[in-house]
């Protein structure tokens, strides 16, 4: 019995027998030279940029119009024929005749395209390896900068092409990444050569000299004008293998008064690839995910200086920080990101949100990975942890190597009391940052995946995430907050004392005040399950800050979530209220307070109004939203019956 092909199999068979995809494959593969040789000859010709644009857009349109067309029509010895259908050819009676194996002018043409785009793609995919190599060779780079050359006819240009190459090597030996060749030292050097107009000195030629001279990189310019107008072009070269690292084009008016800014211009952006380049080495595979681009070193080195405070906990400082970063280069994306977040974790979430709106605001000009992180922001500040879910999931459907976006769906489904689902995006982050052998960018990742572990009774596994964690945060607080909840709950009493001394003498190093560390440690015993003993440090530190309405509420809430003594609670609340009357998490324990009596209608209001201020002036809270639903239910019941 015949097999019978389906619609997509015939489709398939289809696209061979009219060769499409070989006409597609000759189509990109010339379309690709033709847009190789329009990058190199702009410049050269000083063709206005857009031109290359043009040819990218003319291409990309041509190529559905080539499908079409080979679809319809083939190529054959007799000239150019529509091409018959299968059900034509299957009425027909084809006949074979033998015929000698010979080459065809087809064969070549593809040869030919492949050779040449071999050629010309090899120094893009190889120039990055290069540049990597000098980056890591942990030295200064040995920059040579050639004399530029005179191409504008003007024989003025002659004595300004040395003003150019003296102004860039003065301006680049400022810099400590890198190391600079004499201007006498390259210029002998190039007269030993036998050259005495620059404008013979070609590229391979200033590769020897760079050679001679040990340069890593050598700058190969020259100078051109059109009208009244100048242009500096710059090229950074390897010496090794003449691959291209960055073209420079600096133009503007030939006037005398205006020529130092442009030497200027140039020398800055130069400067900055340079030192950026030698900068980024020290980035992990994390944070040239997430870093974005810059041509400011200064604002690079605020960021990355930013990062350190952030991940110690010192927001302030991360915060001033980010801030000078921004205020050097304002297109730099990333600190925008983390600044917000600064402003939040500190409890400013006014400043916070601010700042949200506005890196959100641009999120087109960023990286996936940082939309990502934006959206997650922004879900975090204006959403709730579902709509994060869904914003990370949708990042990891195109890179799930984002360990951040791992680690954010750890701490949402932590939100959700979905334990085993964070359990398994944490490690998810982990193993990422083991695979680049790097560690996390925040300790949250570990203690994020040892809460997990502890709330689901795994507390083997959560005590071998914290000895992991010492390593790459040997001094946290939090994690040592977390290492004494843990042996508090194992009933490990001298491991939990040693850590509950070490906690208290980095809060105290951290000019921590002691109504705040006897907070903390009640935080300690009360979620170790010792009720006793966090009560008693609660009372401990509002004796020490009676009027304090923080103190009073905590130990309020206390009171009543634990049910320990209800009504005291409710007192001391009424107390606290009284000193911050729009304090939202103040409200919240009132209306805990009045729900655990059954006075469900006057909760309501209260968990009502303590939401609506929530919602304004900070963030979700899962927790919350719980207990107002709690409420509403309640409420509805009564009026039901």
């Amino acid at each position: 019995m015949a097999h019978k092909i389906n619609s997509f199999e015939r489709f398939w068979k289809e696209l061979k027998r009219r060769k499409v995809f070989s006409v597609v494959t000759t189509y990109a593969a010339t379309a690709y030279i033709i847009i190789e040789v329009t990058n190199n000859l702009v410049e050269p010709l000083s063709l206005p940029s857009w031109i290359a644009k043009l040819v990218i857009l003319f291409l990309g349109t041509g190529l559905p119009v080539v499908v079409i067309l080979s679809w319809i029509f083939d190529f054959t010895p007799q000239g150019i024929k529509k091409t018959e259908s299968l059900e034509e050819l299957e009425g027909k009676e084809v006949v074979t005749k033998p015929v000698k194996s010979k080459l065809r002018a087809s064969y070549f043409l593809n040869a030919v395209l492949i050779i040449a785009v071999i050629v010309l793609a090899y120094p893009k995919i190889f120039k990055r390896d290069t540049l990597e190599r000098l980056r890591s060779s942990g030295e200064r780079l040995s920059v040579v900068v050639m004399p530029f050359q005179n191409m504008t006819g003007d024989t003025t240009w002659n004595t300004r092409q040395d003003w150019i190459q003296d102004i860039l090597i003065n301006s680049l030996s400022n810099q400590k990444e890198l190391k600079l060749k004499p201007a006498e030292d390259i210029n002998g050097t190039v007269k030993n050569q036998g050259i005495v107009n620059y404008a013979s000195l070609s590229p391979s030629v200033a590769g020897v000299i760079a050679k001679k001279l040990d340069a890593n990189i050598f700058v190969y310019g020259n100078i051109k004008q059109v009208g009244t107008t100048i242009r500096l072009y710059a090229q950074l070269i390897d010496p090794k293998s003449e691959n291209v690292f960055k073209s420079f084009q600096i133009e503007g008016s030939s006037r005398e008064e205006k020529i130092f800014q442009l030497i200027d211009s140039l020398s800055t952006e130069i400067k900055n690839f340079l030192v950026l380049s030698n900068l980024l080495k020290v980035a992990t595979p994390d944070d040239q995910k997430y870093l974005g681009s810059t041509t400011y070193p200064q604002a690079f080195n605020y960021s990355m200086e930013g990062d350190v405070a952030f991940t110690k906990g010192d927001f302030s400082t991360a915060t001033n920080l980010y801030l000078q970063s921004i205020a050097i280069d304002s297109n730099y994306l990333y600190p925008y990101i983390y600044l917000s977040y600064s402003y939040s974790n500190s409890g400013n979430y006014e400043e916070g949100k601010k700042w949200c709106l506005k890196a959100y605001e641009k999120r087109k000009f960023m990286s996936r990975a940082q939309k990502a992180e934006t959206n997650t922001l922004y879900g975090y500040l204006f959403e709730t942890p579902s709509l994060i879910i869904r914003y990370l999931k949708q990042a990891l459907e195109y890179d799930d190597q984002l360990p951040r976006c791992h680690a954010d769906l750890g701490w949402s489904y932590n939100i959700y009391y979905q334990y085993d689902k964070a359990i398994s995006e944490y490690k998810k982050a982990l193993k990422i940052y083991n695979k680049w052998g790097v560690k996390p960018f925040v300790h949250y990742d570990y203690t994020g995946l040892g809460y997990a572990y502890h709330k689901t009774g795994q507390y083997k596994k959560e005590k071998k995430v914290y000895q992991r964690a010492e390593k790459d945060f040997p001094d946290d607080d939090y994690l040592c907050y977390r290492q004494a909840v843990l042996a508090l709950t194992q009933k490990n009493v001298n491991s939990a004392n040693i850590y509950v001394e070490k906690y208290k003498s980095m809060l105290t190093e951290n000019f921590a005040s002691e109504p705040t560390i006897t907070t903390s440690l009640a935080g300690i015993y009360t979620e170790a399950n010792i009720l006793d003993k966090g009560e008693g440090y609660l009372r401990q530190a509002l004796s020490l800050e009676p009027e304090n309405p923080l103190r009073l509420n905590n130990l309020a809430y206390f009171l009543i979530d634990k049910d320990r003594n209800i009504n005291e609670g409710l007192e001391l609340i009424d107390k606290a209220l009284v000193l911050s009357p729009d304090n939202y998490d103040y409200l919240h324990t009132r209306g805990l307070g009045l729900y655990k009596q059954g006075k469900y209608k006057e909760s309501l209001e209260t968990l009502q109004r303590s939401w609506d201020l929530r919602i304004e002036k900070a963030i979700y809270d899962h927790e919350a939203y719980l207990l107002l639903e709690a409420a509403k239910k309640a409420v509805a019941g009564i009026k039901n019956n």
